[in-house]
């Protein structure tokens, strides 16, 4: 007798797991070199799609937010140092937020989780 089974959901293809790694590692490299950040950001937009239905969805959410997110926490610190001069911390702040986003974001995706709320600020 033969009982119909329901095949797995099949998982993100490896290349984009390895891009998504790839997508973590220019965010990092950011501090040091900030150009790079535009080209993780452009690939999370290119690739988002590709994603969709897979655990990696929530990473591309992630990474997308904590991309403008930083972004705006970032001039906004910047416009702080200029006219209250306490923005340095304004910018420390936004350090501290974006290293734990890339910290979180890229142990969950070596782990082959996905983000449990992306849309969440932490």
């Amino acid at each position: 007798m033969e009982t119909a089974t329901t095949p797995a959901p099949a998982g993100p293809p490896p290349p984009l797991v390895k891009l998504t790694h790839v997508i973590y590692g220019l965010y990092a490299a950011s501090f040091f070199v900030p150009f790079v950040w535009l080209v993780g950001i452009i690939m999370a937009y290119v690739k988002r799609d590709e994603a969709r239905g897979s655990f990696l969805e929530s990473h591309y959410t992630w990474l997308i937010r904590t991309f403008w997110w930083g972004l705006a926490g970032g001039v906004l610190g910047g416009l702080t140092v200029v006219v209250f001069g306490l923005g340095f911390v304004v910018l420390a702040a936004v350090v501290v937020w974006v290293v734990y986003r890339i910290v979180k974001g890229w142990l969950a995706l070596n782990d082959g989780r996905a983000i449990a709320n992306p849309e969440k600020w932490v």
